[in-house]
């Protein structure tokens, strides 16, 4: 063999032994990658990693990854927390405003029939619209609180339809009566699984939405329809209606339409239903023509599931 076939086996064992040693190592790094992957999904389902307590990169990179997480945990319990203070204060000082509010309201109206010059009606009737305005936003505080998932802890149990829906009516029947509205009832009689407390939230707001959006003088209907495992609850108004466009956005916390700009309102109301009723096995949908009207269906378990 000469010298030339000599180099060129070299070359060739040369070669052979480069490509194994990087294949070797590509393999290496690979399992270390994969390795990696694997302590970080533990990291991110919640498992702390086992220490092998040694000086190998392997138990530096698990030491720190426990660190993280140590800290993402302690970071997380003073925000829920800090989270609950809040949630709690924003609670109690809605109720705590509530009953020195309703008694303004009162006093106002008591003192308006007593009065009789125009000067002293014009103060009494700005004091009563400010006093509304205060209770409005107080209204819609209480139900940003609400907005935040984790708060709408729902216990879902078998009740009467029509303590919830006689109860959600009471809630507004003052706001129908300022603007003459009628509201109709013509729903069926039957046990649901539902809430009662937030399901009595769901109607109101469904409720105030129709009220607000209608005219003056106007009616608005609750009908029901009786399913094998579900009863629709329709609430019909012949108000503004809502644009074709936008009616899938309608549920998104803090939307609101184009339409409604002029109205008060921060667009959580139709969030909290559609949340509530999700928890409790429930759903809700909406059919809407603009300057026709809104039909808004909210669909209530008729049995335990």
């Amino acid at each position: 063999m000469n010298i030339y076939a000599i180099l060129i086996l070299a070359v060739i064992i040369n070669i052979i032994l480069l490509y194994l040693i990087i294949r070797w190592y590509r393999n290496k790094l690979f399992a270390q990658y994969q390795n990696f992957l694997d302590k970080t999904d533990e990291i991110l389902s919640g498992k702390r990693i086992d220490l092998s307590y040694d000086e190998s990169l392997d138990s530096a990179i698990s030491e720190r990854l426990n660190r993280i997480m140590e800290i993402s945990h302690m970071q997380k319990e003073i925000a829920e927390e800090e989270r609950d203070i809040i949630k709690s204060l924003i609670t109690n000082i809605s109720h705590q405003i509530r009953t020195p509010l309703a008694n303004i309201t009162l006093y106002t109206g008591l003192l308006k029939e007593r009065i009789s010059d125009s000067n002293s009606t014009r103060l009494a009737d700005k004091i009563e619209n400010n006093a509304g305005k205060l209770n409005f936003f107080m209204k819609e505080l209480l139900k940003s609180s609400y907005a935040e998932q984790e708060i709408i802890s729902v216990s879902p149990k078998i009740v009467d339809l029509d303590t919830v829906i006689k109860k959600s009516c009471q809630s507004v029947e003052l706001d129908a009566m300022k603007k003459d509205i009628q509201l109709i009832s013509e729903y069926h009689t039957c046990k649901v699984y539902a809430d009662l407390k937030w399901t009595e939230e769901v109607f109101t707001n469904i409720l105030e939405n129709a009220i607000k959006y209608s005219p003056n003088g106007a009616t608005v209907t609750i009908q029901s329809i009786l399913y094998e495992s579900f009863v629709c609850v329709q609430i019909v108004d012949n108000g503004i209606g809502i644009p074709e466009e936008e009616q899938g956005k309608i549920f998104q916390r803090f939307y609101r339409g184009s339409n409604v700009t002029d109205k008060q309102g921060f667009g959580i109301g139709l969030y909290l239903a559609r949340e509530v009723l999700r928890k409790q096995q429930g759903y809700i949908k909406v059919k809407s023509t603009p300057n026709r009207g809104t039909t808004v269906e909210v669909f209530l378990s008729r049995e335990d599931f």
